[in-house]
Order: structure tokens, then C-alpha cells, then sequence
């Protein structure tokens, strides 16, 4: 298990700005195809133009919930694995959220930017550097996966200098901005062919049609 026991931020990380939570499918990276519940908080310093939950911006949208009750809805579910999401959920204290969940048998997966202090303990980190604002070294030995979206050719360049700042046994996927799959997917499939160390992920959850 990965993460960071101390509080590194200014609030309790008993009550999370919360923008939606459900119990679905993982479609990405590692993990696709694990049921999961994802909990996706508020709140992005990032802000990617081609950001498909451009939603969670803004943190004062969205009420603060209880750390008690966020677990309970995943508890009133048969699942085995929550995803933290977001936003950048590592823009709030994690802590009380990865323990409760944790003390109910939940595994504990987070999907990351990398641009802000670890906070949590979790079994597997997924971090998806962006552009405009790069991860922190911390974050980036942490990973348990690197998944860089795709959507023009340098992005490639970007992807090999994120690969050298992660571990060795850290597993490395290309994915399709969806978009404009169509156009890079041939791009990205001739470049895994070249470079086998990656691998491809899609956003299969789009495919299905679901949440």
C-alpha cells in the first residue's frame, strides 16, 4: 500500500466536497473491468482543455459530505474497491477517507495528476500527468501506473519523460484522448508496436455506455 500518513492540508479531511459518487465498471488503465464505486471530489488546479469532468472545477459547487456518510453509500454496495477521483482529489486530506474505508475491507485506488502532496494510504495509485502543470517527483515514485493521454504527436515526448520519473516495475499505457481517437489510436497503436514496454488503454466505459 502506497501513500502518506502525514495531514498536509488545511482542513480535517473529515468532510469532502463531493460531486457525484456511484457504484460501476473501472473502464481505464489497469483495472478495467473491476467493479468499483468512484468517489469523485471537487476541486482542480489543472484544468485540462479536453477535460471530460470539467464539472469538478469549481469546489464551491459542490456541499461538503461527510467522511461517514461518503462510506456508507459505498457500504450499502456489494463493492470490493472504491476509486478516489476527481478533479484532483489530492487537493484535499485523504486520510480520514482512506482509513474508514479501509477499516471496512474497501481497496482503495486513486486516480491522480500527480500535482499535489500525497495524503492517504492506498493500494494502487494511478497516476495521468497533464501538461499544463507536471506531478510532483514524490507522486510519480509512488505510481503503481502511468497513463498519459494522447491527443497529438508530442504527446509521445511528453510520455518517455514521465516514464523516466517512475519506478521500474510501475505499468506504463497510452491512451486515446477520445476525441480524437480516431486519428491517434493507428498513431498510438504503431508506437506501442515500436516500443512494447507500453501498453494500451481505452476508455472501454465510453464503449459500454456507461457511467
Amino acid at each position: 500500500m502506497k501513500g502518506h500518513d502525514s495531514d498536509n492540508r488545511h482542513n480535517t479531511g473529515m468532510e469532502l466536497p463531493m460531486v457525484e459518487s456511484f457504484y460501476t465498471v473501472q473502464g481505464e488503465g489497469y483495472n478495467t473491468g473491476k467493479a468499483a464505486y468512484f468517489i469523485r471530489l471537487a476541486g482542480c488546479s489543472v484544468r485540462c482543455g479536453w477535460c471530460d469532468a470539467k464539472q469538478t472545477w469549481e469546489m464551491s459547487r459542490y456541499p461538503a459530505v461527510k467522511v461517514e456518510e461518503i462510506v456508507a453509500r459505498v457500504l450499502e454496495t456489494p463493492a470490493r474497491y472504491a476509486v478516489v477521483t476527481g478533479g484532483e482529489p489530492l487537493g484535499h486530506n485523504l486520510n480520514p477517507l482512506c482509513d474508514s474505508l479501509k477499516m471496512h475491507g474497501i481497496k482503495v485506488f486513486l486516480e491522480t495528476s500527480g500535482t499535489e502532496p500525497a495524503s492517504g494510504t492506498f493500494d494502487w495509485i494511478c497516476l495521468s500527468p497533464k501538461r499544463k502543470k507536471k506531478p510532483l517527483s514524490e507522486l510519480c515514485l509512488l505510481a503503481d501506473e502511468i497513463k498519459v493521454v494522447i491527443a497529438r504527436e508530442e504527446d509521445f515526448e511528453w510520455a518517455e519523460e514521465n516514464r523516466a520519473k517512475v519506478s521500474p516495475d510501475c505499468k506504463l499505457y497510452l491512451q486515446p484522448e477520445w476525441n480524437c481517437s480516431k486519428e491517434m489510436l493507428p498513431k498510438i497503436i504503431e508506437y506501442v508496436k515500436e516500443h512494447p514496454e507500453w501498453e494500451i488503454s481505452l476508455q472501454t466505459h465510453k464503449f459500454m455506455e456507461i457511467p
